[in-house]
C-alpha cells in the first residue's frame, strides 16, 4: 500500500459513531409488529416505560387474548381499553379508563393511553406531556411525535384515556419528555427550505487531498493564465471508479 495514503488516513480520518435516526424516533417505544396491534404495543410501552416491566409486545398480546374478551378481539381484530384493564388487573396493577376534558389530561401529570381517530382509522398512542401548545405522544407506528393543541383535540377520540396507578417512588421515567422530543419543525419551514441547494465549502478537503498527492509538470492550457503554454507544477490525484 502507498504509505502516503496510510499517513493521510491516520492523520486526517477520525472514527465517527453513527446512530440511526430511527433509534431516537422510537426511543422508549415498543413498535407495533402488526397493523392491528397498536393497542398491545401502546400498553407494552406504558407498562415498560412507566411501571418498569420488561414485556415484549407478544407477551402483552398473549395476556390480552387470555384475559380480554377473546371472541370480540378476534371479530374486531383489535384490543379495547376493557381488555387492557383486565390484563393489567391480572398482573396485579390498578388501572382505569376515563373520559375527561383536555385540561384534565394536562393536569394528570403522568402518561396515559389515549385513542385517536386519524385519517379514518382508530389508533392507540401514549400521551407523554403537554408543553408550549403542543401535545407529545409515543406512537407505536410513527414513534415520538407531537400535535399542536387544536389538532390533538380534533383527533382525540371521545376524550377517553387509560391510566395505570403506580406509587410515585416506583415510577420509571422512560416516557418523560426529552429535549429531542421537542425538536419539531413546522410544515411551512420544511416547505420553504426542503429543496434549497446548500453549497458546502470544499477548500479544506481539497487542501488535504493535495497534501496526499504527488506533483507533476504539465503545460498550462488556461488561455487566461499568465503562464499560458508554459510548464507548471500541479498536483496529481488518483481517482478510482468502482466497476
Amino acid at each position: 500500500a502507498d504509505s502516503r495514503n496510510l499517513s493521510f488516513r491516520r492523520n486526517h480520518i477520525e472514527p465517527v459513531t453513527i446512530k440511526p435516526a430511527i433509534e431516537d424516533q422510537f426511543r422508549g417505544i415498543v413498535r407495533q409488529a402488526y397493523d392491528y396491534s397498536c393497542g398491545s404495543a401502546a400498553l407494552t410501552t406504558l407498562l415498560n416505560g412507566y411501571v418498569g416491566t420488561s414485556l415484549t409486545e407478544q407477551q402483552t398480546m398473549s395476556g390480552l387474548l387470555q384475559y380480554g374478551e377473546y371472541q370480540r378481539i378476534i371479530e374486531r381484530r383489535s384490543f379495547s381499553l376493557l381488555d387492557m384493564k383486565r390484563f393489567v388487573t391480572a398482573i396485579g396493577l390498578d388501572s382505569g379508563g376515563y373520559r375527561g376534558e383536555f385540561s384534565d389530561l394536562v393536569k394528570l401529570g403522568q402518561p396515559a393511553i389515549v385513542p385517536i381517530s386519524y385519517a379514518g382509522f382508530k389508533h392507540f398512542v401514549v400521551y407523554k406531556a403537554y408543553k408550549d401548545g403542543r401535545v407529545y405522544v409515543a406512537d407505536p407506528a410513527l414513534g415520538n411525535i407531537s400535535f399542536d393543541e387544536n389538532r390533538f383535540k380534533e383527533v382525540w377520540d371521545n376524550n377517553t384515556l387509560f391510566v395505570i396507578s403506580v406509587p410515585e417512588s416506583q415510577r420509571k421515567d422512560l416516557l418523560t419528555l426529552k429535549d429531542a422530543d421537542m425538536r419539531h419543525v413546522e410544515d411551512a419551514i420544511v416547505n420553504r427550505y426542503a429543496f434549497v441547494d446548500v453549497q458546502y465549502p470544499t477548500f479544506n478537503y481539497d487542501r488535504l487531498a493535495n497534501k496526499a498527492s504527488t506533483m507533476r509538470r504539465v503545460l498550462d492550457n488556461d488561455s487566461h493564465s499568465s503562464n499560458h503554454n508554459q510548464p507548471i507544477e500541479t498536483y496529481m490525484r488518483l481517482y478510482y471508479k468502482r466497476k
